[in-house]
């Protein structure tokens, strides 16, 4: 009887590790938190059953889209908290039009079922091809769909926020250099 009990122990604890070891396999592969969306009503059940959400609007010609893809896939690891997700608005033209997306990319920021914010283009990500992917983080936390403390914002104790300018144009081939637009 008692090695009948031993046996049976050793039966359910195999089977818990064996649970545990796929649990552990699922968190490994967290790209579960960033997938390709293929219609509208894929997005809006994922939009019923997640709090927080970044979609990522993309055209599969896009280099740029690429980029905020290549950052989305890292951020999605770091922030279980929200869902990445992405959707090509050749296949979403209703949702497309509706959410009145008219650059690519554009990233639409859901909180709670109800779009809050949009970054589109890269303006707001510094306004080039080769912004950081703590610049993205950052910007997705000022709208609250990830939780992020970011050494870019303000603290009472020392550094000034991020504020993005943009470059002065000038006339090309001026020489003097009196003006007072500085």
């Amino acid at each position: 009887m008692e090695a009948v009990l031993e046996q049976n122990i050793k039966k359910v604890a195999n089977h818990v590790e064996q649970q545990l070891d796929a649990e552990l396999e699922k968190l490994d592969n967290l790209d579960i938190k960033y997938a390709e969306l293929y219609d509208e009503k894929e997005f809006f059940e994922v939009s019923k059953k997640s709090g927080n959400i970044a979609c990522l609007f993309y055209k599969d010609d896009s280099p740029r889209c690429k980029i905020v893809d290549h950052h989305f896939k890292i951020l999605a690891k770091k922030h279980i908290e929200a869902r990445f997700c992405k959707l090509n608005v050749e296949r979403c033209p209703f949702l497309t039009e509706r959410l009145r997306i008219r650059i690519i990319p554009t990233i639409a920021l859901i909180v709670n079922g109800k779009t809050k914010d949009y970054i589109v283009g890269f303006t707001e990500l510094g306004n080039c091809d080769d912004f950081s992917t703590e610049t993205l983080q950052s910007r997705l936390a000022q709208s609250g769909v990830i939780n992020y403390d970011d050494d870019l914002q303000c603290s009472e104790t020392s550094k000034k926020p991020f504020i993005f300018r943009p470059k002065t144009k000038t006339i090309k081939g001026r020489s003097s250099d009196d003006s007072d637009d500085d």
